[in-house]
């Protein structure tokens, strides 16, 4: 009993980071089935956290790149890396999303579509605008800014998916992969997850106040639209709509700090 009590701490965010990235996690090889389901409902506590290490990361490219090349071949080459990184899980979900919401003309065919691993003109258009404007606002924002918001950015958009987990259910009889990770007491996740992205949202909190307060209440009003869309679409958030979450919250953090 001490083992799996002193085993838990780690095993949770070990989880998220696994989830989250394409980074081996040999550490959880030997974790009895039984923990790793528990770890996985506790897990979503830490995406913040690990979103904060993949913005780390891309930052880090993105400010050698660009001493190197012009600001816009760095930003691809950021990004490029950090889809490696992350295998386009985000990416991903926001072409099925887009797919999916966009040819489906019933529930039915809303869920036929997101099951299809092909790509369609919804799809390549949604992704190809999405990945667009983030490089476009990457290009606009200040040297001296861009790595605390592409960290922040990052941070908030993994929060915002933690968010639509505890404000949206997930649609009956669907078993995916949401469902691993969501969790009967969805709120003390939520609230811890807050807490642990106040370390990267702090430098902009000090920094660009209102900009952050623009983003809070953007993602607000885009919790409230996604909510009413997909209860009357799907009956509730699948994986790929969380991925679309964590993807539009990066986008409105941003679009919060390029506003003139």
């Amino acid at each position: 009993m001490t083992q799996v009590l002193r085993s838990r701490w780690w095993v949770s965010p070990l989880l998220a980071l696994q989830f989250l990235t394409r980074i081996p996690v040999s550490a959880l090889n030997g974790v009895p089935g039984a923990e790793i389901a528990h770890g996985l409902k506790r897990s979503p506590i830490w995406f913040p956290l690990v979103g904060t290490l993949i913005g780390c990361l891309t930052a880090s490219v993105l400010i050698l790149a660009d001493l190197l090349w012009p600001r816009i071949i760095a930003v691809l080459v950021a990004l490029a890396i950090e889809a490696r990184l992350t295998g386009a899980f985000h990416e991903d979900a926001v072409a099925d999303f887009c797919d999916a919401l966009g040819g489906g003309y019933d529930r039915k065919s809303t869920l036929r579509i997101l099951k299809d691993s092909r790509i369609g003109s919804y799809g390549t258009v949604g992704l190809i605008l999405a990945i667009g404007l983030r490089a476009a606002l990457l290009m606009t924002i200040p040297t001296s800014l861009l790595p605390w918001a592409v960290i922040a950015s990052a941070c908030f958009g993994r929060l915002l998916a933690v968010a639509t987990m505890s404000f949206i259910p997930q649609p009956q009889e669907i078993e995916g992969i949401a469902s691993q990770v969501r969790s009967s007491t969805q709120w003390p996740i939520l609230l811890m997850a807050s807490l642990l992205a106040l370390p990267a949202l702090l430098p902009l909190a000090l920094t660009r106040p209102l900009e952050l307060i623009a983003a809070i209440v953007g993602s607000a009003l885009f919790l409230i639209w996604l909510y009413r869309l997909l209860l009357n679409r799907l009956g509730g958030a699948t994986g790929d709509c969380l991925g679309f979450a964590a993807y539009a919250g990066q986008l409105i953090l941003l679009l919060a700090i390029a506003t003139e």
